[in-house]
């Protein structure tokens, strides 16, 4: 069976959408920053996401399909796997950022390059929508660095103060387009 991929519109992105996928992420070490210097630590935990974190989920993509930015899913047999959001709003000053908010791939079908082709579809977007860079305030699991590494991201030149206080775990990445 292939994968598809599409465009999601604010009326399709809800609730349900996400019966199916599997958010859970068993990490045990994390990139962090540490005396300005990057270090992996042992910090063992579950990722996966409450009924309410569903909700939030559902509530923020429809804002950024509302409000101009992109929302792109994979499917499986009609039934998503994962999915990218871009924002539209330029910042950064020079830099041209467009904030990839989030990336996620459901814990079944990890490893066989979904996460790659929405990661790319992002970036063709956020190019053609002016950016010069991709932002991302990724998750600090080493696996999720890992994938970051490989799409070519990099430390940003920029922090936005708003991810560093709202996840200051993260690690705020940039990605030429």
């Amino acid at each position: 069976m292939m994968n598809t991929y599409r465009k999601l519109t604010s009326d399709e992105i809800t609730r349900e959408l996400f019966g199916s996928f599997i958010r859970h992420q068993v990490v045990t070490k994390c990139r962090r920053r540490r005396n300005e210097e990057w270090v992996i630590e042992d910090a063992p935990f579950i990722d996966d996401w409450s009924e309410e974190e569903y909700q939030f989920l559902v509530g923020c993509l429809k804002n950024t399909a509302d409000t101009g930015g992109f929302v792109y899913a994979a499917f499986r047999g009609g039934v998503l796997k994962g999915f990218v959001s871009v924002e539209s709003g330029l910042f950064g000053g020079e830099q041209r950022y467009l904030d990839l908010t989030s990336i996620h791939v459901s814990e079944d079908m990890r490893g066989q390059g979904i996460g790659k082709c929405l990661f790319a579809a992002a970036k063709e977007w956020a190019k053609e929508n002016g950016a010069k860079k991709l932002y991302i305030s990724a998750h600090s699991a080493v696996e999720s660095q890992a994938f970051y590494r490989a799409m070519g991201c990099v430390e940003a030149e920029v922090y936005h103060q708003k991810h560093v206080e709202a996840e200051p775990y993260d690690c705020q990445l940039e990605c030429l387009l």
